[in-house]
């Protein structure tokens, strides 16, 4: 009974708040009217869904210093200005630029079947963007480097396959499901073996990683196949390479599969591919930096975090378009409820992140300022999901600020947050490291998996349709009561490091890492070693 008449007098409270808006969210300490306003305008008036709209299915991916990107970067601003927000973009160093074109693979014999698979990012093209029809040939087992120079003639003209074959694209959450246990051990240990098998032959030709594809092309094959399963159904991750004519491709573990079993079988495997791309140089990168200035305190900062940049292979819509989301909508309800802040209200939207964080890092070498004024930045960077962890980023004494935020914030945006004290400093992985390695306060918002790692982190399916738009809401009005709260503090964020760390993988004593350096412009690429001398 005692229930019932709670929940009747639930109700009987919020049943005249529908028809003003949305539910009111429970949890406030206190009554504060920039809180309820930044969770009115979050939820009932989000634009996450336009917004993700635009940038994912007409913009697109936004590789690294391609048109793409610069279309997407040029809307940012735009975007922000038609808001009110001065937004600009920064330039920190130049990388090589590339424009994706068509990619087509067929298979025409032993038969017809159209393939499915896309070039690795900066690829070359085919020559004169033509149709190359040619055989497909395994890197057979050769006892060294000498052997696969020696076979090199006999790949020429030729697809080489480069990858290890999976024997299953099943999933193996697939095969627990429906297989016997003594099936799945035995399909599991025969993949094992055949794995280890592949690496020793790859690892005896004396060429791993970009090396091998430049000693291929040096060898005037006629492009390279590989294949990247991400173990879920029909996914592959899709990265770069750095071969100056020769065409790289990914294509998926099913096609990938009977190619290779073709080729294994000595079946004749022939292919056709057209490809399509441009090579512009070396290109001036930027990032774009939003900016409400504060009132009282106008060289201090808060700041908003997400790299803007993807792999191009989908849409790069969960990495990082909705962490870019989440602080594009963030900046606007701030810009509406907040517009004169006490401190000035930061956002970065970096560039070069897939290459080494070099946006970030950049912003950091060249603005001594923010980063001496720095309250607090917050960034996303895992996917769609609820933002479900935070530490202190190995900052001992700050997360006294943090509790006092969240502890101000609706219990309905952090449920689900669990908060490690004091941490770790990033190490490297996400945009917030570069500012955390070199002092400043940067914290992390880790969202649920959502099957992020199988199946949208830098893969061809990480698209519009895998967002969870509730989520995201949740998190951008996060992220302004976040910016709001630290904005509004009395006590700067104290920058106490912690000095006792669990040893490294590798043994070594654990200890704060080094101040990140950027990568200004694109590292030459990695020669194929030189050939050895002839074996007597």
């Amino acid at each position: 009974m005692r229930r019932i008449l709670s929940w009747l007098f639930a109700v009987s409270l919020t049943a005249p708040l529908a028809a003003q808006g949305p539910p009111q969210p429970s949890g406030f300490i206190v009554e504060n009217p920039v809180l309820r306003r930044i969770w009115a305008i979050g939820m009932d008036s989000s634009q996450l869904p336009r917004l993700a709209q635009v940038l994912f299915d007409s913009l697109g991916p936004r590789l690294t210093a391609s048109p793409g990107m610069e279309a997407a970067q040029n809307w940012l601003v735009a975007t922000y200005a038609s808001w009110g927000v001065t937004a600009r973009k920064e330039q920190y160093g130049t990388w090589r630029a590339w424009r994706r074109g068509k990619t087509h693979l067929d298979l025409v014999a032993p038969r017809m079947r159209s393939l499915e698979g896309t070039m690795l990012a900066w690829s070359p093209a085919t020559p004169r963007a033509r149709p190359v029809r040619a055989p497909v040939v395994i890197v057979p087992d050769l006892a060294d480097s000498a052997a696969l120079l020696a076979w090199l003639p006999h790949a020429k003209g030729k697809f080489v396959l480069i990858s290890f074959p999976q024997p299953t694209c099943r999933p193996d959450d697939s095969w627990e499901k429906w297989g016997t246990q003594a099936t799945v051990d035995s399909m599991k240990a025969r993949r094992t073996a055949a794995q280890q098998a592949w690496q020793q032959r790859i690892q005896r030709s004396g060429y791993t990683g970009p090396a091998f594809t430049r000693r291929l092309e040096a060898g005037g094959v006629a492009g390279v196949i590989s294949s990247t399963w991400s173990q879920g159904w029909g996914v592959n991750k899709v990265f770069a390479t750095q071969t100056d004519r020769t065409p790289v491709l990914d294509v998926a573990c099913e096609d990938y599969g009977l190619l290779f079993r073709l080729a294994e079988n000595r079946q004749g495997p022939v292919v056709e591919l057209t490809a399509e791309s441009q090579a512009l140089g070396e290109h001036p990168v930027f990032n774009v930096v939003g900016e409400i200035k504060g009132g009282e305190l106008p060289n201090e900062y808060v700041m908003l975090s997400a790299h803007f940049d993807s792999w191009d292979g989908g849409s790069g819509a969960t990495d990082n378009g909705t962490g870019t989301l989440t602080m594009l909508e963030a900046m606007r309800i701030l810009k509406v409820v907040y517009p004169t802040p006490r401190r000035t209200i930061l956002v970065g939207h970096w560039s070069g992140e897939e290459q080494g964080l070099n946006g970030s890092s950049g912003f950091v070498q060249d603005h001594p300022d923010v980063v001496a004024g720095l309250q607090a930045l917050f960034n996303q960077d895992n996917g769609t999901g609820r933002v479900e962890t935070m530490s202190a980023s190995g900052f001992t004494n700050a997360s006294a600020n943090l509790a006092r935020y969240l502890s101000r914030i609706p219990a309905d945006v952090t449920r689900n947050i669990k908060f490690s004290f004091p941490g770790a400093p990033g190490g490297g992985g996400t945009d917030h490291a570069s500012f955390v390695s070199c002092g400043a306060p940067g914290f992390g918002l880790g969202s649920g998996d959502w099957d992020y790692g199988r199946y949208t982190w830098h893969t061809n399916l990480d698209t519009y349709d895998k967002i969870s738009f509730d989520d995201v809401k949740n998190n951008a009005v996060l992220a302004a009561m976040l910016v709001y709260l630290a904005s509004e503090d009395s006590v700067r964020t104290p920058r106490d490091r912690r000095d006792v760390f669990p040893p490294r993988p590798n043994g070594q004593p654990g200890a704060w890492p080094d101040c990140r350096q950027p990568q200004r412009t694109t590292p030459p690429p990695v020669p194929p070693a030189p050939a050895p001398p002839p074996r007597p």
